[in-house]
């Protein structure tokens, strides 16, 4: 689905940057069948995860993030990847302050908050990387932050940390409302999904569905093509 592309200030935002693209229709696309599935569910907060590395989660989180933005609603994006974030480089601003500041010093949230730049679109980065992620995020503080933010806002979005790799994604899912899975086409072994599916029915998560990514159709058919680089 995306072509691999070295750029300098981080991953491209093709939602953003080029909006009459296949790719941008495409994510627009994702995002109307993420808004049927939440259709009735109060669903307020979106978790993305992977099987495992560079399966291009966080760049796909980004975009949804940036196309729902688009589409008027009041947004949040987190960097809940507390062992190897990437959103401050995908928006290209500091990765600190951020969330581990507010769950490990009692921060409030207008002061972690930065500007994506688009709309309607408001970030939090990782902050500095802690020893105890795990911890962090099955904590009260964590609670109480997912309370506030969704009086808030229309939706979170949480980028998480890989399914098969850390325990924080699954802790993440039995939180958030619903769990998006993305997975590389040729790449993420059939096993692994198996584990995927028996990880995610333990933490009881409510997933909406799975994106396949890197998968590039027929020549005689309309592929995607996304400029930016795997986690």
């Amino acid at each position: 689905m995306f072509k691999k592309k070295k750029i300098q200030h981080g991953r491209k935002l093709i939602v953003s940057t080029n909006r009459k693209s296949i790719v941008a229709e495409q994510i627009r696309t994702v995002r109307a069948n993420i808004k049927f599935a939440m259709k009735d569910k109060g669903c307020k907060t979106l978790l993305f995860t992977s099987s495992s590395i560079g399966e291009g989660k966080s760049t796909i989180a980004s975009n949804i993030a940036i196309s729902f933005a688009q589409d008027g609603k009041k947004i949040l994006l987190v960097d809940a990847d507390l062992r190897k974030p990437t959103i401050h480089y995908t928006f290209n601003k500091p990765v600190s302050p951020g969330l581990t500041n507010l769950l490990m010093s009692n921060w409030g949230l207008s002061d972690i908050l930065k500007d994506s730049g688009v709309i309607g679109l408001d970030l939090i980065t990782c902050g500095p990387m802690p020893s105890n992620p795990a911890e962090l995020l099955g904590s009260s503080s964590l609670d109480k932050f997912l309370k506030e933010t969704i009086s808030l806002y229309d939706l979170v979005i949480f980028d998480a940390p890989p399914l098969l790799s850390v325990a924080d994604a699954q802790i993440l899912s039995a939180k958030c409302d619903g769990t998006i899975l993305v997975i590389g086409s040729g790449t993420t072994e059939k096993r692994n999904l198996y584990k995927v599916k028996e990880v995610l029915e333990a933490s009881n998560a409510h997933v909406l569905g799975l994106i396949l990514n890197y998968f590039k159709l027929e020549k005689d058919h309309y592929y995607y093509e996304y400029y930016g680089e795997k986690e």
